[in-house]
């Protein structure tokens, strides 16, 4: 048993692009509830409609992505 290293390489990349993910989607939602506060009953409310729906879309990637950086990480781990 021994460990791809392409495959390491690749799911350590990847590893390292969802710890950014990890902090940005929940900064992300937070900044679109602000500003869903404090654009109440303004022209600007649409906003943070649109930033909590890219948030929305960033954490189910998120969660997504990281499902398929375990996956890679695993394989490379204990490839047969």
């Amino acid at each position: 048993m021994s460990t791809d290293v392409n495959a390491l390489g690749k799911g350590l990349r990847n590893l390292g692009i969802l710890v950014f993910l990890f902090i940005a989607s929940p900064i992300a939602l937070t900044m679109g509830f602000k500003a869903l506060e404090k654009f109440e009953n303004t022209n600007k409310e649409f906003i943070s409609y649109l930033i909590l729906t890219i948030a929305g879309i960033l954490i189910i990637f998120t969660i997504f992505f990281a499902f398929k950086t375990f996956n890679t990480l695993l394989k490379a781990f204990f490839k047969d």
